[in-house]
């Protein structure tokens, strides 16, 4: 199986999840739906630390943990919440690894981000949003980790952001084994042409924000030209 299939089945499970979330429902049961569903779709296993679905609501969306520390909160969704869930497939040595922020508002999934009521919560799905086009912008071959590091993490401070990350980087290398990953940090100099797929996935919110933000994808290039799988 490729890396991109692997990665459908990261994004059809987050598409059944969100017609599968309900106010009442607890974290805990929404990892585990998340994680039952990867495995009927063709996942073997979960590469980062045998966790599949890491889950957070409320004031949690801001932390960032290791998965070596996470665990799942045992907490119940509301009716107005905003909960991210970050999907770590894996079959055989291939991996999927795909993020999003859901919001939930009068008890239902808001799929069309235009739509939401909460001004911080629109926009920061939004600001998502402009940050993956920005990446697709700048970033050529012959780009360094270093220089998109530097480039996004000032156009997050630009637009009135912070970078959440526990290490302050935005993504990492698709690889065999997790330790070998590289990552979108200072003191990078590996150009994004000498690997075959990466993540992008910001993680930010508003300074002094209880409420965080997380968009990622895997992204690789064709030709000169940088494509999401």
């Amino acid at each position: 199986m490729t890396n991109a299939e692997v990665q459908q089945i990261a994004k059809q499970t987050m598409t059944f999840i969100k017609s599968e979330i309900k106010v009442g429902m607890s974290l805990p049961e929404l990892r585990q739906i998340a994680e039952i569903k990867m495995l009927a779709l063709g996942a073997t296993s979960f590469w980062y630390w045998d966790i599949g679905a890491f889950v957070f609501s409320g004031e949690e969306t801001t932390l960032s943990v290791s998965g070596k520390h996470y665990q799942t909160a045992n907490k119940i969704i509301k009716e107005n919440d905003i909960i991210t869930v970050d999907l770590s497939p894996q079959v055989g040595n291939v991996w999927g690894d795909y993020a999003r922020t859901i919001i939930i508002e009068n008890g239902l999934v808001v799929n069309d981000i235009n739509k939401i009521s909460n001004t911080e919560w629109k926009n920061g799905l939004l600001m998502e949003d402009k940050l993956h086009s920005e990446l697709v912008s700048f970033a050529k071959p012959e780009t360094t980790f270093e220089q998109l590091y530097f480039h996004i993490n000032e156009f997050i401070k630009a637009n009135g952001y912070i970078n959440l990350d526990f290490l302050g980087n935005l993504g990492h290398s698709i690889v065999i084994n997790k330790d070998d990953r590289i990552y979108i940090e200072k003191g990078n100099k590996t150009t994004f042409e000498s690997v075959k797929y990466f993540t992008f996935e910001p993680h930010i919110a508003i300074n002094g924000s209880k409420y965080g933000f997380k968009k990622e994808n895997i992204y690789c290039f064709d030709g000169n030209r940088l494509i999401e799988i």
